[in-house]
């Protein structure tokens, strides 16, 4: 994807902010209505109650008006006794059943249908059996519980299935922060598709760990999946990836021994204009299906770009275009991480057998883990780290693409290497007010230009003497530079692109290359409708290429907040890019 999100900070997931906070303090389920007090508003209950001495039913009938049911309150005395001092007692024991009550629910789901409520209550399942929980085994357990249960939830609301929470905690241990059981889940997710750790889960729905009369408890959250299913979605994996071909070299990529393709393209896809579109390929199940039946039912193209520089950048691409006689950009580009970063060498350690990067992303690895690398690392000496500690280590160095840039020093990619290896010009986002940050940004949210321009390079034949372009989110001109980079000339560009920083990005790129033609920038895709885009037309005859990636945020395997696919409020910008090229289609038709 080479775009910006519909606003200009739209296309990065802020994990450290309100989302977090709001898992780290659950409140209590809409099921129940108790109101925990404060502590000072226990204390002043617990004091006035036990200087009257209470009975039995003033106790009970003290606690029912805080919200408890009655059972619960007669179980909670029964094991407490009622006495001088005894009221904040069997008040801890009706928050710890309280708590129990509102632990997170195993994920159970009926494939056939799917209800929003629970069965029964936690409480009630549990009170059922003598032999499942008595008071001492309470007293003794409740703190440790409750912080398990509590951090489950808390990775469960992210996205996480109970299995990969509980797997990640058990590795990382009971001390364990959210940041590093978050950084650990990630990490899995990033190494492979079926993350070394992970791979004995289940694949299919999990199972229910009750038995006997205790009853099932249903998915917790069904009813966000009752709503996909009403929406079309394919329940037998909702989370699924399509299945992409290995390796990934679409209709094929220079150096590689690759069959013959032909295709036949639909009649309604057979231009003018050519049109050519872009997103990540691991998305949700059945998103590539949608794309391709609103384009068209043109089949998709999957390439990874490790097959043209030396990190990886798994897409799709639909298009129209010739899929003969391609050509890559000269010279060709160093495809290894040490050829493309030489002063790595020396310091790159034997047990690190990366020869390519990861995905290169929006954001990079910090100083306090860079540095808790290095510490890792000198405990060691002049010896091996042993395999736990290079598993750790190499785990950080892939997620975040970190490199070797001295002995056990890591660092993360600087700017100008990012830009290398995605076939940008050096200092292309550099300059003109734009922090680092944004660059970063900018950077990740861009086309790979080489892999790009290999697919564009069939136009140079058929537009000898220039192309009229409209690039939509447009980000940082990945599209405008591969066809620059072929020899293209660029005659009228229309570029429509929200963001503000990668406008000027351009704006200074196509300064400073001295192109001859006309570049007009539209900030809201919304707005270009079809009076707009008849009177561009008319002003220099239509549009031979129509180029764009639309939002992935909602698709990125990354996302565990709002991995909605195409009903996304970023991702749902693909129909934008649909109803503007039928509509360049349909204005072209009448001309």
């Amino acid at each position: 994807m080479d775009g910006n999100a519909s606003g200009e900070e739209g296309n990065s997931i802020d994990w450290d902010t309100e989302d977090e906070l709001e898992i780290q303090d659950i409140p209590f389920s809409s099921g129940t209505n108790t109101t925990i007090p404060t502590r000072d508003a226990i204390s002043g209950n617990g004091e006035a109650s036990s200087s009257a001495g209470p009975s039995n039913s003033n106790l009970i009938h003290h606690f029912v008006g805080m919200g408890f049911s009655e059972k619960l309150v007669a179980k909670a005395i029964e094991e407490n006794g009622v006495g001088e001092g005894s009221t904040e007692s069997i008040l801890e024991t009706l928050l710890t059943y309280s708590a129990l009550e509102n632990s997170p629910k195993q994920e159970v789901v009926n494939s056939d249908q799917c209800s929003s409520g629970y069965d029964e209550s936690f409480l009630d399942d549990f009170s059922d059996s003598d032999s499942c929980w008595s008071g001492s085994e309470i007293t003794e357990n409740t703190s440790s519980l409750h912080e398990r249960k509590k951090t489950l939830l808390s990775l469960e609301k992210m996205g996480y299935s109970a299995e990969e929470a509980s797997i990640a905690m058990d590795r990382c241990g009971p001390e364990a922060s959210m940041a590093e059981l978050t950084d650990f889940l990630c990490a899995a997710q990033l190494v492979k598709i079926e993350d070394v750790y992970l791979q004995e889960l289940p694949d299919d729905k999990p199972k229910n760990i009750y038995n006997g009369k205790h009853k099932k408890r249903r998915f917790y959250g069904c009813e966000v999946l009752k709503n996909k299913k009403q929406r079309g979605y394919d329940m037998d994996g909702d989370n699924e990836t399509i299945r992409l071909p290995k390796p990934m070299i679409g209709f094929g990529v220079p150096g590689e021994i690759c069959p013959v393709f032909h295709r036949t393209l639909p009649e309604a896809a057979i231009g003018p204009p050519y049109f050519y579109y872009e997103n990540v390929a691991l998305a949700p199940k059945g998103v590539w299906d949608t794309i391709s039946r609103f384009l068209y039912d043109v089949e998709p193209e999957f390439v990874d770009s490790k097959y043209f520089c030396a990190a990886a950048r798994k897409r799709g691409y639909v298009h129209n275009l010739p899929i003969e006689n391609r050509y890559p950009l000269l010279p060709i580009p160093p495809r290894t991480i040490n050829d493309a970063l030489p002063l790595t060498r020396r310091w790159w350690p034997t047990w690190d057998e990366r020869t390519k990067l990861n995905c290169l992303q929006t954001c990079i690895g910090s100083a306090k883990l860079t540095e808790r690398i290095r510490k890792a690392l000198e405990n060691w000496g002049d010896n091996d780290p042993p395999e736990t500690v290079q598993k750790y280590v190499l785990d950080e160095c892939r997620k975040w693409n970190l490199v070797w840039v001295g002995r056990n020093k890591v660092a993360p990619l600087e700017c100008d290497e990012v830009e290398m290896l995605l076939g940008f010009p050096r200092n292309h986002t550099r300059g003109g007010g734009i922090s680092r940050t944004d660059r970063y940004k900018s950077l990740g949210n861009s086309f790979q230009v080489d892999t790009v321009a290999y697919h564009l390079s069939v136009l140079k034949d058929l537009f000898p003497g220039g192309i009229n372009l409209l690039s939509l989110f447009s980000g940082i001109g990945g599209a405008e530079v591969a066809l620059y980079r072929l020899g293209i000339p660029l005659k009228n560009v229309v570029s429509v692109e929200i963001s503000e920083v990668n406008r000027n990005i351009v704006r200074g790129w196509w300064e400073q290359t001295n192109q001859k033609g006309t570049l007009i920038h539209i900030a809201d895709i919304q707005s270009l409708d079809g009076d707009r885009l008849e009177q561009l037309m008319n002003s220099f005859g239509g549009f031979d290429l129509v180029i764009g990636g639309s939002p992935c945020n909602n698709l990125a395997g990354s996302n565990r907040v709002s991995r909605d696919g195409l009903d996304g409020a970023q991702s749902a910008l693909f129909y934008d890019y649909f109803r503007i090229l039928d509509l360049v289609k349909c204005i072209m038709s009448k001309q």
